[in-house]
């Protein structure tokens, strides 16, 4: 009996992975970030930058926002980057996968070393949830602030946002997601003064994102 049962399960789960995941994705409608404005409050983005052909194959990124934005008024700048994957599944022709880079796994490849790290509460745009990185390279030190911006989910752990992806995928047909991410230089190790510019630019920009990353 209970091998019976068990080979019911088997089969009803074989049958919602084949209807489910097999079925056609839903790419929803967004705006692209060519749209995005380069002036955000006192913060003003003069040269957006273009990743070459291999860093977008690397990413498997279809959008992407990147730019430094500078605040004269406080004579300050920080970067911000935004990338958009329309799906994040793996291609059956090439077997490559378009999921999200988490970006501490990039960091010592070009450099940097993780000082400190937390996870914490966020309350810009909808809240959720960050990762918090403090980044030394040399005597340089910069505050970096990152989240998966997933379906109307804004979480900073990467099993969290695998396990989503996979819930989304089979009850909403969506695997879409993406990365945000802010780097602020820390002057003069005046951690708080980071986190201030922080702060002030990302209450402004967050609610500029729903265009451009999908809910």
């Amino acid at each position: 009996m209970l091998k019976f049962v068990a080979a019911l399960l088997v089969l009803a789960l074989n049958t919602y992975v084949y209807w489910y995941f097999d079925s056609d994705e839903v790419i929803p409608e967004r705006s692209e970030f060519v749209e995005f404005p380069n002036q955000v409050g006192n913060w003003n983005c003069t040269t957006r930058d273009v990743l070459d052909d291999k860093v977008i194959r690397t990413l498997q990124v279809t959008d992407y926002m990147s730019c430094g934005f500078v605040n004269e008024s406080a004579n300050t700048a920080l970067h911000l980057y935004v990338g958009y994957h329309e799906r994040q599944t793996r291609d059956r022709g090439t077997g490559n996968a378009s999921a999200i880079h988490p970006p501490e796994h990039c960091l010592p490849g070009s450099g940097w070393d993780v000082i400190d790290s937390a996870i914490i509460p966020i309350s810009a745009g909808a809240g959720g949830e960050a990762k918090r990185f403090v980044i030394a390279k040399g005597n340089q030190r910069a505050l970096v602030y990152f989240w998966y911006h997933s379906r109307g989910r804004v979480i900073a752990r990467n099993h969290e946002k695998i396990s989503y992806m996979f819930l989304d995928r089979a009850t909403r047909g969506r695997t879409d997601g993406s990365l945000v991410r802010f780097t602020v230089p820390i002057e003069f190790g005046d951690i708080e003064a980071a986190e201030k510019h922080f702060n002030e630019f990302a209450n402004q920009v967050t609610p500029l994102l729903a265009a451009y990353v999908p809910d």
